[in-house]
């Protein structure tokens, strides 16, 4: 990974402003897990059985998100993504999604989900706030389907996807996983697909955040093999940096476009430098990294009644010790014991 230079004196946290690191790095972006549930139990995620879910009585209530996600947009932050688990079977969703779209100044508002149910809620979605989606689909054959979800839902994740573009929910975003000997070999076929019906697809490498913690080096099918396999069937040209800007996929025409294709190479190549992101956990906890060891408890301090300013203090200290990259790959690496879908994506 790439370092960046460490400041020469530690200060305290400011107090006033936005969301500032020791590194100069402004934090616009919040992901916001809604659930640690998911009604899919993908291999890279969670484990097939005996997931440990948090109580329900640690998660935010809806009133309690509202005030945080006010707190963070008076902060700065002008993004909010919405996941999971699977954010799709949070009840009250649409509800809350309105009224973070009433918010002034109004974040712009996404989705990630892994598209079961979609479907039926979309229209529904769009009327309420949500500007965009992000549906996570690795594979478009059905047996490799469900040996990765363990769940033969793929007809219903296909017509979530339509059904999104359809409510205009664009554009329709693909993410999917690459994963050695699972679907590694039939990446192309999943970008013929996507291009055909208009979806933005984005392979991502695969992250050590699995429940089981058997993520390996050697498992890892990197953004050169991507790239690779992918050049075995189109004619890829990359775009300049400045058309991702802060987002983490570096993007490629397909066949000379307009069809483009995203690899974000988070192990191999990260953007740590540029990352905008902080996280909120179903249960109310910040992190200011996904591989971050430690986190700042916002659900205590709330509940027992402290103020807004005081919960901006929290959220500023937690951003101001994030370090300046995850270090995968280091000797010092450490996996989370949250897997992703208890931290939120």
């Amino acid at each position: 990974m790439i370092d960046l230079p460490m400041p020469s004196v530690r200060t305290p946290a400011p107090t006033t402003g936005g969301l500032v690191d020791t590194f100069g790095r402004v934090a616009r972006d919040l992901r916001v897990s809604l659930t640690d549930r998911c009604n899919l139990r993908c291999t890279y995620c969670m484990p097939e059985a005996g997931m440990p879910w948090l109580p329900k009585t640690t998660l935010l209530t809806d009133e309690e998100l509202l005030r945080v996600i006010r707190v963070f947009v008076g902060l700065g932050i002008d993004q909010i993504r919405f996941t999971g688990g699977e954010p799709l079977l949070r009840p009250g969703l649409v509800g809350l999604v309105e009224q973070v779209a009433a918010l002034t100044p109004r974040p712009r508002i996404a989705l990630t989900t892994n598209g079961v149910g979609l479907a039926r809620i979309a229209p529904a979605l769009k009327a309420a706030g949500v500007d965009r989606v992000n549906i996570s689909l690795d594979t478009i054959d059905r047996e490799e389907f469900l040996a990765l979800t363990r769940r033969d839902r793929l007809p219903a994740v296909e017509e979530g996807l339509a059904a999104a573009r359809e409510a205009g929910l664009t554009p329709v975003k693909v993410n999917a996983v690459a994963m050695r000997g699972v679907n590694d070999e039939s990446i192309p076929d999943l970008l013929a697909w996507c291009v055909d019906r208009g979806y933005e697809l984005r392979f991502i490498e695969q992250m050590p955040l699995d429940a089981d913690h058997a993520w390996t080096a050697e498992s890892l099918v990197s953004r050169e093999e991507i790239l690779e396999r992918l050049s075995a069937r189109f004619a890829l040209t990359a775009l300049p940096s400045s058309a991702r800007g802060s987002a983490p996929a570096e993007l490629f025409l397909v066949d000379g476009g307009p069809a483009t294709v995203g690899v974000i190479a988070s192990v191999s190549t990260p953007f740590c430098a540029d990352c905008d992101r902080v996280r909120l956990t179903a249960d109310g906890q910040v992190r200011n990294c996904l591989f971050s060891e430690v986190e700042s408890d916002l659900r205590t301090p709330l509940r027992e009644g402290a103020t807004d300013a005081e919960l901006a203090g929290v959220i500023r200290g937690e951003m101001w010790r994030k370090l300046s990259g995850h270090h995968i790959g280091a000797a010092d690496f450490h996996q989370p014991e949250r897997s992703m879908s208890a931290i939120g994506g």
